[in-house]
């Protein structure tokens, strides 16, 4: 979204924003001839544009988190079977369960947020209608509002799987309430379904530039959120809707899969394809090939960031991923290894790391030959750059970088802080090093959905309905791209959906928002994953209950006083 924001009158509308959520009794009885209300404070379209772009900012901020936020890291996947804190940030833990429980606050941060974005897009709905807002054509008006419900089924799409059901809000709040209705998980998904089916019909196939949503993306999500409304339909007991939602999930993942818009990256392409060092899978990862514009048919919608913009006023602009995903090697290997330089992935500092599952355990026997696995995406070799080391300028061993201590403790400390690095995460060519930039941050664009994991949609709905034969041709789709030597059978798909969560795991390190995923397949998967993968013992050790969704945060349920809602499952107190 380069280019698309007025500071200024962003920055009204979105006090507006926090105004009308506001719960103060005596600051709402005031009435200030200044005072922002929906009907006051827009005069053109383009100021009911700018909530959008508010909404565009907060979701990327979600994604990238410039600030560090440690709740943000959970959204992320702290805690899954995938990610884990090092050792040196055992006190950002989201594995011991003896701290984990309705009062956390990162419950309450990542349940708010989604509330404060669904706000944004019910005040954009709300201002779309005000009679004295003229648009240049019913077209203008009818992609702002598909995008402001695009944006609210996308609130209601995580509250849903993370949280099960919640309340379903379409105004913009005046006033404080204590009784909201707690709608059931499956009545949130179709709400959202709804609003995404309405959206699709007046978004665009595509757009000139990168950021603004596309029909594909509604689309990709309606395949997912059908496919999650199935899956709780039939642990309800309601088969037959559960296969019908499948079959919509199937569908709606074929229009994205083969509609002639997306396809697959097979071969190189964008700005460092002439190097001979890439391959098709480390080409969608360098900056300028992240967006469609670029030439990446598989991009289905990205976020936005302009280097430009954050040397000028914009210093959220970046993704901060060498530093907060990349090991430090400087303390865990600090004999052989030192620095933070590109040779060890740049200036990372290890917020949350990988764990062993994700690092070797889906690449162990058959499945090792996959491009997602050769050196130049997944660095496993690094040079010993300290002078005194036996391995001066030769591969360090992981053996002796995980256990160069005689003290086990410290090996398994060292072992957290120690591990390959994506190229997801880091490069060889820094931007703006000559503007004083440190090794931190990326300047590239970033996805939030890409044409592969659509493909794994349809591949669990088609094995939920039966077809394992199905599932195992479209994740094929991923492997044949890959070059991976193995091509998966039937056979494969387990009914635990192990296969499907290891392909995820091999294809979306660093994209997928695993809680979601994990959350939404019901049932103990999210737990028995946990205590299998997590990197340190406190998680197998405290999750001693099961549990397929975050509890409600206790803070809403003691302010929503005048209506009783029951505690998720294995939360109660």
């Amino acid at each position: 979204m380069k280019n698309i924001l007025s500071r200024k009158s962003f920055w009204a509308l979105m006090l507006l924003v926090n105004l009308t959520s506001c719960d103060n009794d005596g600051f709402l009885k005031e009435n200030p001839t200044t005072f922002y209300t929906v009907d006051n404070a827009f005069s053109t379209s383009a100021q009911v544009d700018q909530v959008l772009v508010g909404a565009y900012a907060q979701v990327r901020d979600l994604w990238a988190n410039p600030a560090e936020e440690g709740w943000i890291f959970v959204l992320r996947g702290n805690g899954t079977d995938m990610y884990d804190v090092a050792s040196i940030r055992k006190g950002s833990t989201f594995n011991n369960y003896g701290l984990i429980n309705a009062d956390n606050n990162t419950f309450y941060n990542i349940y708010s947020t989604y509330y404060q974005l669904i706000s944004k897009a019910n005040l954009a709905l709300e201002a779309a209608e005000l009679p004295h807002i003229s648009f240049s054509s019913p077209a203008e008006k009818a992609y702002i509002v598909a995008q402001a419900k695009f944006f609210r089924a996308y609130g209601y799409r995580n509250l849903a799987e993370l949280f099960g059901g919640v309340s379903i809000v379409t105004k913009v709040s005046k006033a404080p309430q204590y009784n909201f209705e707690r709608a059931t998980r499956v009545e949130t998904y179709q709400f959202a379904i709804n609003d995404l089916l309405e959206a699709e019909k007046d978004l665009p196939e595509t757009t000139v530039s990168g950021g603004r949503v596309v029909k594909g993306a509604a689309q990709h999500y309606l395949a997912e959120l059908y496919l999650a409304m199935g899956t709780q339909l039939v642990a309800d007991g309601k088969s037959a809707e559960g296969q019908a939602a499948f079959a919509q999930s199937i569908a709606y993942a074929g229009k994205v899969i083969d509609g002639g818009t997306y396809g697959l990256m097979t071969s190189r392409f964008g700005s460092r394809s002439t190097e001979a060092q890439g391959n098709v899978y480390w080409d969608l990862f360098q900056e300028k090939n992240v967006n469609y514009q670029d030439g990446n048919r598989e991009c289905v919608w990205a976020l936005q960031v302009d280097y430009a913009a954050y040397r000028a006023e914009d210093g959220r602009s970046k993704l901060p991923y060498s530093r907060t995903y990349g090991p430090v090697f400087r303390d865990g290997a600090k004999d052989h290894l030192t620095g933070t330089l590109e040779d060890v992935g740049g200036r990372g500092i290890a917020q949350i790391i990988p764990t062993m599952y994700v690092r070797d355990g889906v690449y162990a026997d058959k499945f090792g030959a996959d491009l997602r696995n050769s050196e130049i995406v997944f660095r496993r070799v690094f040079y010993g750059n300290v002078s005194t080391s036996p391995y001066f300028k030769k591969p360090v061993p992981w053996e002796v970088l995980y256990n160069g201590s005689g003290d086990a403790t410290t090996n398994l400390n060292n072992t957290s802080l120690v591990y390959p690095v994506s190229c997801k995460i880091a490069t060889d060519k820094y931007t703006g090093l000559a503007d004083g930039e440190n090794m931190s941050n990326l300047f590239r664009d970033d996805y939030f959905i890409r044409l592969s994991e659509t493909i794994l949609l349809r591949a669990e709905a088609k094995q939920r309905t039966g077809d394992k034969a199905g599932a195992a041709a479209d994740v094929n789709l991923l492997r044949e791209r890959a070059k991976a030597t193995y091509k998966v059978t039937a056979a494969d798909m387990d009914d635990s959906f192990n296969l499907i969560l290891d392909e995820r795991a091999r294809e979306l390190i660093y994209e997928e928002a695993r809680w979601n995923t994990l959350l939404r397949m019901g049932g103990t998967i999210a737990v028995d994953r946990i205590k299998k993968y997590a990197y340190w013992p406190e998680a197998k050790a405290t999750l001693t209950f099961n549990y397929n969704l975050w509890p409600i945060p206790q803070t809403i349920l003691d302010t929503n006083k005048d209506v009783i809602w029951e505690q998720n499952p294995g939360w109660q107190r």
